[in-house]
Protein backbone atom coordinates (compact mmCIF):
# COMPACT_ATOMS: atom_id res chain seq x y z
CA UNK A 1 0.00 0.00 0.00
CA UNK A 2 1.89 3.06 -1.19
CA UNK A 3 1.39 6.79 0.65
CA UNK A 4 -1.43 7.99 -1.49
CA UNK A 5 -3.71 5.03 -0.80
CA UNK A 6 -3.02 5.46 3.20
CA UNK A 7 -3.97 9.44 2.97
CA UNK A 8 -7.20 8.47 0.76
CA UNK A 9 -8.31 5.59 3.47
CA UNK A 10 -7.17 8.21 6.55
CA UNK A 11 -9.10 10.94 5.17
CA UNK A 12 -12.38 8.79 4.13
CA UNK A 13 -12.39 6.54 7.28
CA UNK A 14 -12.22 10.11 9.62
CA UNK A 15 -14.77 11.59 7.52
CA UNK A 16 -17.14 8.53 7.74
CA UNK A 17 -16.57 8.45 11.40
CA UNK A 18 -17.04 12.02 11.76
CA UNK A 19 -20.37 12.18 9.22
CA UNK A 20 -21.96 9.08 11.40
CA UNK A 21 -21.50 10.99 14.28
CA UNK A 22 -22.99 14.28 13.58
CA UNK A 23 -25.90 12.49 12.33
CA UNK A 24 -26.22 10.91 15.84
CA UNK A 25 -25.84 14.60 17.22
CA UNK A 26 -22.61 13.61 19.31
CA UNK A 27 -21.47 16.79 21.03
CA UNK A 28 -18.60 19.26 18.79
CA UNK A 29 -16.21 18.58 21.38
CA UNK A 30 -16.36 14.96 20.84
CA UNK A 31 -15.98 14.68 16.78
CA UNK A 32 -12.65 14.99 16.22
CA UNK A 33 -11.65 12.45 18.93
CA UNK A 34 -14.59 10.06 17.05
CA UNK A 35 -12.53 10.79 14.20
CA UNK A 36 -9.53 9.73 14.94
CA UNK A 37 -10.39 6.36 17.18
CA UNK A 38 -12.56 5.80 13.20
CA UNK A 39 -9.45 6.14 11.98
CA UNK A 40 -7.21 4.31 14.12
CA UNK A 41 -9.38 1.15 14.06
CA UNK A 42 -9.94 1.32 10.41
CA UNK A 43 -5.72 1.49 9.58
CA UNK A 44 -5.53 -1.54 12.23
CA UNK A 45 -8.03 -3.50 9.88
CA UNK A 46 -6.45 -2.91 6.89
CA UNK A 47 -2.79 -3.19 7.83
CA UNK A 48 -3.73 -6.52 9.75
CA UNK A 49 -5.68 -7.80 6.53
CA UNK A 50 -3.12 -6.61 4.47
CA UNK A 51 -1.16 -9.31 6.20
CA UNK A 52 -3.39 -11.77 5.81
CA UNK A 53 -4.65 -12.35 9.17
CA UNK A 54 -8.30 -12.72 7.71
CA UNK A 55 -10.54 -10.11 7.88
CA UNK A 56 -12.50 -11.75 10.79
CA UNK A 57 -9.12 -11.70 12.87
CA UNK A 58 -8.87 -7.89 11.48
CA UNK A 59 -11.66 -6.85 12.47
CA UNK A 60 -11.63 -8.43 15.88
CA UNK A 61 -8.20 -6.49 16.64
CA UNK A 62 -9.65 -3.23 15.34
CA UNK A 63 -12.96 -3.40 17.47
CA UNK A 64 -10.12 -3.74 20.51
CA UNK A 65 -8.03 -1.13 19.65
CA UNK A 66 -11.60 1.09 18.69
CA UNK A 67 -12.79 -0.12 22.29
CA UNK A 68 -9.67 0.58 24.64
CA UNK A 69 -9.41 4.25 22.75
CA UNK A 70 -13.21 5.17 23.61
CA UNK A 71 -12.11 4.06 27.16
CA UNK A 72 -9.09 6.34 26.93
CA UNK A 73 -11.38 9.11 25.36
CA UNK A 74 -14.20 8.63 27.29
CA UNK A 75 -11.98 9.57 31.11
CA UNK A 76 -10.10 12.02 29.35
CA UNK A 77 -13.66 13.84 27.77
CA UNK A 78 -15.29 13.00 31.06
CA UNK A 79 -18.11 12.09 28.50
CA UNK A 80 -19.80 8.12 28.05
CA UNK A 81 -17.65 5.69 26.15
CA UNK A 82 -21.11 5.13 23.70
CA UNK A 83 -19.83 8.57 22.03
CA UNK A 84 -16.53 7.37 20.96
CA UNK A 85 -17.07 3.83 19.94
CA UNK A 86 -20.24 3.51 18.02
CA UNK A 87 -19.30 6.30 15.63
CA UNK A 88 -15.69 4.82 15.11
CA UNK A 89 -17.28 1.37 14.72
CA UNK A 90 -18.98 2.54 10.98
CA UNK A 91 -16.01 1.84 9.20
CA UNK A 92 -15.96 -1.63 9.96
CA UNK A 93 -19.66 -2.79 9.51
CA UNK A 94 -19.74 -5.44 6.80
CA UNK A 95 -22.47 -3.48 4.67
CA UNK A 96 -20.36 -4.91 1.81
CA UNK A 97 -21.39 -8.66 2.37
CA UNK A 98 -24.83 -7.95 3.82
CA UNK A 99 -25.43 -6.19 0.59
CA UNK A 100 -23.77 -8.68 -1.56
CA UNK A 101 -25.78 -11.80 0.25
CA UNK A 102 -29.47 -10.14 -0.27
CA UNK A 103 -28.30 -9.40 -3.77
CA UNK A 104 -27.45 -13.08 -4.32
CA UNK A 105 -30.51 -13.86 -2.83
CA UNK A 106 -32.52 -12.22 -4.74
CA UNK A 107 -31.19 -13.26 -8.26
CA UNK A 108 -31.46 -17.13 -6.38
CA UNK A 109 -27.86 -17.88 -6.11
CA UNK A 110 -27.97 -19.54 -2.44
CA UNK A 111 -24.80 -20.66 -2.52
CA UNK A 112 -22.92 -17.31 -2.82
CA UNK A 113 -25.35 -15.67 -0.57
CA UNK A 114 -25.35 -18.14 2.14
CA UNK A 115 -21.02 -17.65 2.01
CA UNK A 116 -21.99 -13.67 2.50
CA UNK A 117 -24.41 -14.01 4.90
CA UNK A 118 -21.85 -16.05 7.15
CA UNK A 119 -19.10 -14.11 6.43
CA UNK A 120 -21.11 -10.92 7.57
CA UNK A 121 -22.13 -12.64 10.80
CA UNK A 122 -18.54 -13.54 11.50
CA UNK A 123 -17.69 -9.95 11.11
CA UNK A 124 -20.17 -8.96 13.41
CA UNK A 125 -19.73 -11.00 16.03
CA UNK A 126 -15.81 -10.51 16.44
CA UNK A 127 -16.22 -6.79 16.27
CA UNK A 128 -19.33 -7.51 19.38
CA UNK A 129 -16.18 -9.80 20.87
CA UNK A 130 -14.14 -7.14 19.93
CA UNK A 131 -15.76 -4.23 22.47
CA UNK A 132 -16.33 -6.99 25.04
CA UNK A 133 -13.21 -8.15 25.26
CA UNK A 134 -11.65 -4.01 25.38
CA UNK A 135 -14.12 -3.36 28.53
CA UNK A 136 -13.13 -6.21 29.81
CA UNK A 137 -9.37 -5.58 29.91
CA UNK A 138 -10.17 -1.64 30.74
CA UNK A 139 -12.43 -3.05 34.10
CA UNK A 140 -9.28 -5.51 34.74
CA UNK A 141 -7.48 -2.12 34.67
CA UNK A 142 -8.99 -0.02 36.33
CA UNK A 143 -9.60 -3.21 39.03
CA UNK A 144 -5.61 -3.82 39.60
CA UNK A 145 -4.74 0.11 39.39
CA UNK A 146 -7.52 0.72 42.19
CA UNK A 147 -6.34 -1.72 44.29
CA UNK A 148 -2.49 -0.65 44.20
CA UNK A 149 -3.61 2.55 45.15
CA UNK A 150 -5.09 1.16 48.59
Amino acid sequence: MDLTTIVIHVIFSYLATVGFAVTMNIPRSALNVCGLIGVLGWMTYKFLYLAHTGMVLANLVAAVVIGICSVIAARIKQKPMILFNVPSLVPLVPGGQAYRAVYYFAFKNDELALRFLVEAGMIAGALAMGFFLAELLAQVYFKFSEQKRA
